[in-house]
């Protein structure tokens, strides 16, 4: 859903792409370690810390392959490490969520699995040629979600988080459906 917004997020991010010298690999990483400390943040129950960090978090993630494109050329290597660390970045911010008592820990667990299965469905599809970049719950609209719930949780000092959580888990597993179903259609119409 929010994959829609590229074309128009690209022109904004391409001029600051073209000014950044590092490796979009080490950018990559600094993501990941922004994303671990975001997670200590919510663990220690700092959540106005915790919600800038995603934010900065979730900036890198996207200016590293913006600099990938601009300034070097896009690698396979650069795009499984992205992806892995997308990964980690999802379970840590979950994780530090769970500790820091905001969500029950199986709900966020649920969580978790649902993220990671809606990527391993994508790659696994991929494995078979087919383009699986459907579903209403992508890494963004997940991220998005927790971050509205942390927001909405500062400003209206009740857990909003859990529900959050809640929602993360059922756009997930829905999203793992949605992947399967449209792989399924793609191969049986390669059959045909």
């Amino acid at each position: 859903m929010l994959n829609q917004l590229r074309p128009y997020l690209r022109s904004f991010l391409n001029p600051i792409a073209r000014k950044i010298p590092l490796n979009p690999n080490i950018i990559t990483i600094i993501g990941l370690i922004i994303s671990l400390i975001a997670s200590y943040m919510f663990a220690t129950q700092d959540l106005i810390w915790g919600a800038i960090l995603i934010i900065l978090s979730g900036f890198m993630d996207v200016i590293d392959g913006a600099v990938a494109r601009n300034n070097y050329s896009p690698t396979k290597f650069g795009g499984i490490l992205d992806s892995t660390t997308d990964r980690f970045a999802d379970a840590f911010i979950l994780i530090g969520l769970i500790y820091g008592g905001y969500s029950n820990w199986i709900i966020g667990i649920l969580a978790l699995h649902a993220s990671l299965t809606v990527s391993y469905v994508r790659a696994r599809a991929e494995v078979e040629g087919i383009k699986c970049d459907v579903g209403i719950a992508e890494r963004a609209e997940r991220i998005f979600i927790i971050l509205a719930g942390v927001i909405l949780t500062l400003i209206l000092k009740t857990n909003l988080i859990e529900i959050a959580v809640i929602i993360v888990m059922i756009l997930g597993y829905f999203t793992v459906i949605q992947r399967v179903y449209h792989s399924w259609m793609q191969l049986k119409k390669k059959r045909i």
